[in-house]
């Protein structure tokens, strides 16, 4: 007798991307955890839990590795939002992560470059189909726990040759990694940022109605992607 499939961990991190994973997948029963809500559901077959994880690199190592040790999960995937910057990403467009770089690490007392390699994860995604969703931009993300400095946009382009940035997705990288569990990771642009500042910073309402917008975009990419396998 086969034994029961492993499930797939679907981390999402901020509220607003919460919300709109609740408006795609409607009706579900939610149960608490240390850290968000979860609720379990299926893709082609494939068991699903989704997991609210919170907003932030601490958040986000702590509940993958909550999940990873509860669910014992064949994939954790995180589906969430980031900003690009100006002129080097699009509104809209969706990431498939394929390194992620924690760029606000600041070491004055040993090799900076050691530290930044430490916390560097470069996910493995040979397993995916290479024909599938071909409108979908491979790319590295670097993650801070801030939102975006227009300052630092030529720092991030010309030292890591970021096109947008987010709080979570180096964390979750990282963990998986340390785990050996794959990873996947889908990031929408929500929003824009350059040099005269951010489309939606001091208008939290506006990026939750875009990042509930981008949400069900995303599941469907991991509808896709699942069914496919």
């Amino acid at each position: 007798m086969d034994e029961p499939r492993r499930p797939v961990i679907v981390l999402i991190s901020a509220n607003a991307e919460w919300q709109g994973v609740l408006q795609a997948v409607p009706g579900v029963e939610c149960q608490p955890s240390p850290f968000g809500d979860w609720f379990s559901n299926s893709i082609a077959n494939i068991p699903l839990i989704f997991l609210h994880g919170g907003l932030g690199k601490i958040a986000a190592a702590a509940s993958t590795t909550y999940a990873i040790e509860r669910w014992k999960p064949e994939l954790v995937a995180n589906l969430g939002t980031c900003g690009g910057f100006t002129g080097k990403a699009e509104r809209g467009q969706v990431l498939l992560v394929d390194e992620t770089i924690v760029y606000d690490i600041i070491e004055q007392m040993g090799d900076p470059a050691a530290a930044l390699e430490h916390y560097s994860s470069r996910l493995d995604l040979g397993w995916l189909p290479a024909a599938l969703l071909p409108g979908i931009q491979r790319s590295r993300l670097v993650s801070a726990d801030r939102d975006i400095l227009p300052q630092d946009i030529p720092m991030l382009v010309e030292r890591f040759g970021a096109v947008a940035a987010d709080w979570e997705s180096g964390a979750i990288a990282w963990v998986a990694q340390k785990y050996g569990v794959r990873c996947l990771i889908l990031r929408a642009v929500s929003d824009l940022v350059g040099a005269e500042g951010g489309e939606v910073y001091d208008d939290l309402g506006e990026f939750q109605v875009r990042a509930m917008e981008l949400m069900g975009v995303l599941i469907g990419d991991l509808e896709e992607i699942l069914a496919n396998l």
